[in-house]
């Protein structure tokens, strides 16, 4: 605060300061609060197992359940089948995994978590990308219990032990990205269901109408083109890349790429949308 003498004896008048939430943050201290927001996150999840039933349960039944049903119709056999299907299913696991970010993101603004945090002296990023940072955990889960699956079935990854790292990896930065759509829709919208029925609306067709689960040459014309525009297609054929053939190509490139321009463009304009909004 500071104070003025105003004329002829009148009392002093006090002008407000520059508030501490709103001084100058640098990127150190930023990535310091942000890694601490994350560190809530995890707490959360410690105290709340259930958060986790998605990533463990879901790569289990989708990955006995496509692989049996459509193995033998699509590859002629189990066997065959598994090189296509286990990358499918990492992608399809671990981008709907991201969906749960804007969920939590929306209840938690609902209980009124980020105006408390809005009052503190910190990054205005952080507690977004606190909460995005520590949902990759959650990806993380998801990665090493499909990748298990597939192998516990047979899946032989020609990559090795670095191919499927990188697959995983790769994924996991892609899906961090993603998240970042759904935390500004969850900031956007008033109720959680909301969040988490239009994203799955979104997601499903992306997902399906892709390379994920059957060779797109399979498909009628019209959808093929569709699925060689469709960005889950390019992730999923880097993913196999990466895992079957230890191979980094263009659709890695172009995986990473889209990636960056998502959290470039998404990651300020949530940060604007929820400063206004909370």
């Amino acid at each position: 605060m500071t104070a003025t003498l105003s004329p002829a004896g009148a009392r002093p008048t006090t002008r407000p300061g520059p508030s501490p939430a709103v001084r100058s943050i640098g990127l150190r201290q930023s990535v310091s609060q942000s890694l601490t927001m994350a560190y809530r996150g995890l707490v959360k999840l410690k105290h709340n197992p259930e958060q986790l039933f998605d990533v463990v349960i879901q790569p289990v039944i989708f990955t006995v359940m496509f692989t049996y049903i459509f193995g033998g119709a699509i590859s002629g056999d189990v066997a065959s089948y598994l090189p296509i299907i286990i990358p499918g299913i990492l992608v399809q696991t671990v981008i709907t995994a991201s969906v749960v970010t804007g969920t939590q993101l929306r209840e938690d603004m609902d209980k009124g978590v980020f105006d408390r945090f809005k009052s503190l002296p910190i990054s205005r990023i952080s507690p977004l990308a606190g909460a995005l940072l520590s949902d990759v955990v959650r990806y993380l889960i998801a990665t090493t219990i499909t990748f298990a699956m597939g192998m516990a079935m047979g899946y032989r990854p020609g990559g090795g032990v670095l191919g499927v790292v990188a697959a995983g990896l790769l994924v996991m930065v892609c899906a961090f990205a993603i998240s970042w759509i759904f935390a500004l829709m969850g900031v956007l919208m008033n109720k959680a269901s909301s969040v988490q029925g239009i994203s799955m609306l979104v997601l499903f067709p992306l997902t399906f109408m892709s390379n994920a689960f059957v060779p797109a040459d399979t498909m009628p014309g019209w959808m093929q083109t569709f699925v060689s525009i469709n960005p889950v297609s390019h992730l999923v054929t880097a993913v196999r890349e990466l895992a079957n053939d230890g191979h980094f190509g263009i659709h890695v490139v172009w995986a990473l790429l889209g990636a960056a321009a998502i959290v470039a463009v998404m990651a300020p304009l949530t940060v604007r949308t929820y400063m206004r909004k909370t």
